[in-house]
């Protein structure tokens, strides 16, 4: 099993958003984030993908929830973050393997529009209920 990390930064209403093609689920949008590296806690890759995908520092907060994807064999670890520094959109070209078009706060209603889940969309608006448990599949936080 591989581990990737995520990461959910709201401001003002606003959750935090790359432009960037996410395989199998049709959506033009993602969450920023990625695969833990060799030798990394959940903590320090979660700092590095922010920066490298968003050009914002952050300081990963609680763990929301801990998710799988049997059939690529992948365990999703979904944080809160708030960020500390940086310039959103100075990204580290060719950081990531998908190319990122974009890095923008998107309104929280807006969510569904984008190819959100209603349930994630939900679970954004009222705060993350059950936050720190094991979800079982991702799709059971609507991802």
């Amino acid at each position: 099993m591989r581990v990737r990390v995520t990461g959910i930064v709201i401001e003002d209403g606003r959750l935090l958003l790359l432009n960037q093609d996410t395989p199998g689920t049709g959506r033009s949008w993602s969450l920023p984030g990625g695969k833990l590296e060799d030798g990394e806690t959940l903590a320090e890759a979660l700092v590095r993908e922010m920066k490298e995908e968003t050009g914002l520092g952050i300081e990963p907060g609680r763990l929301l929830y801990a998710c799988d994807h049997v059939p690529a064999q992948v365990v999703h670890m979904t944080f809160e973050a708030r960020r500390t520094s940086g310039t959103i959109g100075d990204i580290k070209a060719g950081a990531d393997t998908t190319p990122i078009r974009g890095v923008e706060f998107v309104p929280v209603p807006k969510l569904t529009s984008l190819g959100f889940s209603e349930r994630f969309a939900e679970l954004v608006t009222t705060g993350f209920p059950g936050a720190g448990s094991y979800m079982g599949p991702k799709s059971a936080i609507g991802l």
